[in-house]
């Protein structure tokens, strides 16, 4: 099989990072496929699926018609749902895009007390990922950072639990943190402070080989090693590693066990599979399923080791 003939024969979301990021695609090719983001495909159909005042499922984080008791966390709504286009990469100058962000903006309330949607609410988890995907987009949401910024816990990291008495960062709010002064900082050059709160927590997860706990050394939580998509609010080590190279990073040596990690899990095929999908209600699915190869996995795993073996004679060096 060849696994870039592969990935090409998939959705448009899929096909211009396979172009971008692991061929030597022109500009112009890469552009041209992007674009398709937003008139076919699974950015189509999520965009089609707004409601008439902007919202997904009728809610921000929660659908309208949610009584809780149904399996898993529902990802129909708005917030997961502008994260996917996001990470599908929707244009964010393009004309469904705008509209789109312009009526979440004038209608989406969070549930926790009706702040306005791209004002933020009280958990740094949700706040990182609407830094991120309001950053993308075009919106102000420097506030939110100012916000967070005083949140970080001495260990360098956050976590949603802060509120109730936790002093011990998280590894799941400490990546969407992460993930979103990243995005911040691309869209406005970001600040010192920024980028000094963006070293603590990467630091934070170096210290800890990315999944495990500096105490002991045990793996913090069974599915870090796994890999799912879409993840979410959830951390995995391949989305750490993804970040990694996002931002620019050089390999580190802390890095190590988890690059061994994602190597381990390559089929014979040049493949990965999709290890585990997370509970919930969905609009659809965006790959086969759970123990099946994965064209998300197999991209993002493809481009982690890229860049990793790209700087790994630096690695050794060290």
């Amino acid at each position: 099989m060849d696994v870039l003939d592969w990935l090409l024969d998939s959705d448009p979301a899929v096909r211009w990072q396979v172009l971008s990021d692991l061929t030597d695609a022109s500009p112009r090719e890469v552009a041209g496929e992007r674009a398709q983001v937003a008139h076919e495909g699974w950015g189509a159909r999520l965009l089609e699926l707004a409601g008439a005042d902007g919202l997904w499922d009728g809610g921000a984080l929660f659908p309208a018609s949610y009584t809780g008791d149904e399996p898993g966390q529902p990802w129909t709504t708005t917030m997961h749902t502008l994260q996917t286009l996001q990470i599908f990469g929707l244009d964010p100058t393009s004309e469904a895009a705008r509209r789109a962000v312009a009526l979440v903006a004038e209608h989406a309330r969070w549930e926790h007390a009706g702040q306005r949607f791209f004002d933020g609410e009280v958990e740094p988890c949700i706040n990182g990922r609407t830094i991120e995907t309001g950053a993308y987009f075009g919106v102000d949401v420097a506030p939110i950072v100012d916000r967070i910024l005083k949140e970080r816990l001495a260990d360098g990291g956050w976590n949603c639990e802060a509120e109730n008495g936790s002093v011990r960062s998280s590894f799941d709010t400490t990546i969407n943190v992460l993930d979103g002064l990243l995005g911040f900082e691309r869209a406005t050059g970001g600040s010192a402070a920024v980028r000094e709160a963006r070293r603590s927590a990467e630091s934070y997860l170096l210290e800890r080989s990315l999944f495990r706990r500096r105490s002991t050394g045990e793996v913090v939580q069974p599915a870090y090693p796994e890999f799912a998509f879409p993840y979410y609010w959830h951390y995995d080590v391949l989305r750490a590693l993804d970040y990694f190279r996002r931002a620019g990073t050089e390999p580190d040596i802390r890095m190590s066990e988890a690059i061994a990690v994602v190597r381990s899990k390559q089929l014979p095929d040049g493949r990965w599979l999709l290890d585990h999908v997370h509970p919930g209600r969905v609009h659809f699915a965006l790959d086969e399923g759970k123990g099946l190869p994965s064209r998300w996995n197999t991209l993002r795993a493809l481009r982690v080791l890229a860049w990793w073996e790209a700087g790994e004679p630096a690695v050794r060096s060290v």
